[in-house]
């Protein structure tokens, strides 16, 4: 994965471009790189680039500013407007362990070491909002971040604003899974991961039944292609109850319908196996997710496309099909399309062959319909 292009017109430093390449493609996290230019107005080399650096389901800004006239000495770092506090080389002399940053041992040759400083830097970042969040002057938050602290990979971020009560953010891994290994040859290149946002508003006055949090379920973007967390309906949140009694029942709750989720591919799989003694094989479909599916169907002379949209949540749900006209185009050369169809015969409890043979039973009928519609489309193109 290449950064891209420079925002100066000069290209980045061959030693900086090496080691932000290994960034990009090395990191197990969606890191982005923003503007890209050179500290010098006339500089041969650009040398100093914005990456975006996820955390707590969002994202930090950071400037990595080398210099293309010194490229063997490390970049500085130039963090956000709100971590003045945050100074991690600090940090390190005050834990009085003994170690030392990155920074002390770089190597401009090594194109590991700006991958890295920002791994180390994110680390200690996510210990510097800990241990702000825990300074909070509010009893409740703080007993919430001592029951959930030890919880591996959470991530806490304090939330300051001028026009709302300031906010702490928590960002809680669910469920102890591969869930690569629910999809066989799935194509994600990074980890899928499902996380609850729970925000908890900064309340310093006393309150005996402090207000339930703003709860939202998080996945990464690939994920919605297998399990999608809009679908899950969150257990509620009772009075007096905390992250540590609220996180077991729902991760009970998601494991099953995840479960479910890869039960609900073969499914699909199934239903789009049982095309072909009725259909004909189908010309395209989906092998990994088995969310799509076409198919040709002639009815006399008229030859048309069948394209089957099959939901996460088949067979409940049942596929949503359009039919493309091979004989009609719009007056831009664009095959005639009918709106998506979804009222025809449909039960759950039917096995793949009968599903099928209900639709195409209602195909036949339908199909004369589409065929007077493409009909009726075509004068009003003249």
């Amino acid at each position: 994965m290449s950064p891209p292009a420079s925002t100066s017109g000069a290209p980045l430093a061959p030693l900086v471009a090496a080691q932000l390449n290994f960034v990009l493609s090395q990191s197990k996290l969606p890191i982005r790189v923003g503007q890209i230019w050179s500290g010098c107005r006339d500089g041969r080399y650009a040398d100093r680039f914005t990456l975006a650096i996820p955390f707590c389901l969002d994202y930090v800004y950071w400037d990595f500013l080398y210099n293309a006239l010194s490229p063997k000495v490390a970049p500085d770092v130039v963090f956000g407007p709100d971590d003045e506090g945050f100074q991690p080389l600090v940090d390190y002399d005050g834990a009085g362990s003994g170690e030392k940053s990155c920074l002390a041992r770089w190597d401009c040759r090594d194109t590991s070491a700006l991958f890295a400083l920002v791994k180390e830097l994110r680390e200690l970042y996510i210990e510097y909002q800990k241990k702000r969040a825990s300074e909070v002057d509010d009893a409740r938050l703080k007993f919430e971040i001592s029951t959930v602290l030890s919880k591996e990979g959470i991530e806490i971020y304090m939330v300051s604003s001028n026009d709302r009560p300031d906010e702490v953010k928590f960002a809680v891994p669910l469920l102890d899974l591969d869930l690569a290994k629910l999809v066989p040859g799935c194509p994600w290149k990074l980890p899928q991961k499902i996380h609850l946002q729970a925000v908890f508003p900064i309340s310093r006055s006393y309150s005996s039944v402090p207000s339930a949090p703003r709860l939202k379920l998080v996945s990464t973007p690939d994920l919605k292609s297998f399990f999608s967390v809009d679908d899950v309906k969150l257990p509620p949140w009772l009075d007096g109850m905390c992250m540590a009694e609220y996180l077991p029942n729902l991760e009970e709750n998601l494991k099953i319908q995840v479960v479910d989720a890869s039960a609900s591919i073969g499914s699909r799989r199934r239903f789009i196996e049982a095309l072909a003694p009725t259909f004909g094989r189908p010309l395209e479909a989906d092998p990994i997710f088995c969310r799509r599916a076409t198919v040709l169907s002639i009815s006399g002379i008229f030859t048309f496309l069948v394209h089957f949209v099959i939901p996460l949540q088949f067979p409940k749900q049942q596929p949503v099909l359009t039919l493309q006209s091979s004989q009609h185009f719009n007056a831009q050369g664009i095959p005639i399309m009918s709106p998506p169809i979804n009222d025809y015969p449909w039960s759950p409890r039917w096995d793949s062959t009968e599903m099928v043979e209900r639709i195409y039973d209602f195909l036949v009928d339908e199909c004369q319909n589409f065929k007077r519609f493409c009909s009726d489309a075509l004068p009003q193109q003249k």
